[in-house]
């Protein structure tokens, strides 16, 4: 997405399985490489990371007011 990912926009890189179509390949966002999983990160299950994943689209918004990670 050359202008960005907008917040709360699905990346046009993710298959129907929501897999990185990019994962491994130096075309891949120098800002997709470096998320390390985590368990702070990533939790025990898909909802946990998905949440974790929006909190930091949302603190990441321009014009929008800072959110604490993990809040």
């Amino acid at each position: 997405m050359p202008q960005g990912k907008p917040a709360g926009v699905p990346c046009v890189q993710l298959d129907e399985d929501l897999r990185c179509r990019l994962f491994g390949l130096p075309q891949r966002p120098a800002v997709c490489a470096s998320l390390e999983p985590a368990t702070e990160m990533c939790g025990s299950t898909r909802e946990q990371a998905l949440h974790w994943l929006t909190t930091l689209e949302r603190a990441t918004t321009p014009g929008q007011p800072a959110v604490q990670a993990g809040a």
